[in-house]
């Protein structure tokens, strides 16, 4: 095979040199291919080229993906470009996020116009622990393009067995400083807004500058002012909760006539009843796969793919590996939402 490179190497050399197109240099090489293929085939010994019929033939079939793939991909990235024609060319998915979202790109539920929406979209995270930790992350590396993520805790080595973000080297520093780092590392693409402070009464105006909010906070007193400034606002939460070996989650939407948290859990266990995961421990994985599925339930909710959470609540339990899906419904004498 060595001849053959070496005439191909002056065949796009000759090309280059009297500036001929490269479609034109790829063809003269093709056509030499063939040829070699032919004089293998009618000549399968002590031909000038080397090789058996096999070998040169898997070449072939090996070069033919290859440009089948550049194809593709040179007619996807068109495609995309012509899905926006009314944007300013700044607010175009540039040639590096294509090559980064090509896995959603390619999927017909999001495709350029959904990857686009991703980047459109503001995301606020309350909380940047066990369930935050997974979210963030997966939202950062989808392309979501501002992400804003509010918590007043800093990092504690008991937060490394779950909390996957932070790292050993950033114990001590505030969660979301920490989270923020990580994030931009993995994607420098999205812009990350850090609140270290408390989610409070006060973050009604914060709450309303974001498309769609993701709970993932360690006490109910949070869960239940989250919906509440949720319902205010007529922004969508998702929002879920964990505990030893169980997890809960679900996407609150009383705009759109769905339950609300409050429809749902119309009153908080009394102090006590439910105990932390400082008290009663929490399996590694498990905010790992309801962060996860927070995040996926985000991505539907941004883009419009498939069907959302709203109205039902799913429970895993990872212990014995099931999960079990229960129809919610919005309460007419919600305190929250209703009437």
């Amino acid at each position: 095979m060595g001849v053959f490179i070496i005439i191909s190497a002056g065949l796009w050399g000759i090309g280059a040199l009297t500036g001929a197109p490269s479609r034109a240099r790829w063809s003269m090489i093709g056509l030499l291919y063939l040829a070699v293929l032919l004089a293998v085939a009618l000549v399968p010994e002590n031909n000038p080229f080397g090789g058996a019929f096999g070998e040169w033939a898997i070449l072939g079939v090996g070069a033919c993906g290859v440009v089948a793939y550049r194809f593709g991909l040179a007619k996807l990235r068109a495609r995309v470009a012509q899905s926006t024609p009314d944007t300013p060319k700044a607010d175009k998915l540039s040639d590096a996020e294509l090559e980064r979202y090509m896995r959603h790109i390619v999927l017909p539920d999001i495709g350029g116009t959904g990857q686009k929406k991703l980047k459109d979209a503001k995301v606020l995270v309350v909380g940047a622990g066990g369930l935050g930790a997974p979210v963030l992350q997966y939202l950062a590396a989808s392309g979501v393009g501002t992400i804003g993520v509010i918590d007043d805790d800093v990092v504690d080595v008991s937060n490394l067995q779950r909390q996957v973000i932070h790292t050993d080297d950033r114990l001590g520093m505030p969660k979301v400083f920490s989270a923020q780092m990580a994030m931009t590392a993995q994607n420098p693409f999205v812009e990350v807004r850090p609140y270290n402070r408390r989610f409070d009464e006060t973050c009604a105006q914060l709450v309303a500058q974001y498309d769609l909010v993701l709970d993932g906070s360690d006490n109910f007193e949070t869960r239940y002012l989250v919906n509440r400034l949720c319902v205010e606002q007529a922004t969508p939460l998702v929002a879920a909760a964990i505990t030893q070996w169980e997890g809960q989650i679900s996407t609150y939407n009383s705009a759109n006539n769905t339950p609300c948290y409050q429809c749902v859990f119309p009153i908080a266990p009394a102090a006590g009843m439910v105990p932390s995961c400082s008290e009663a421990g929490v399996a590694a994985p498990l905010p790992g796969i309801l962060g996860t599925m927070m995040a996926m339930e985000a991505i539907k909710e941004l883009t419009g793919a498939g069907q959302g959470l709203a109205g039902r609540l799913v429970i895993y339990d990872a212990l014995y590996a099931q999960t079990r899906t229960i129809v919610v419904k919005k309460r007419a004498d919600c305190p929250i939402c209703g009437g």
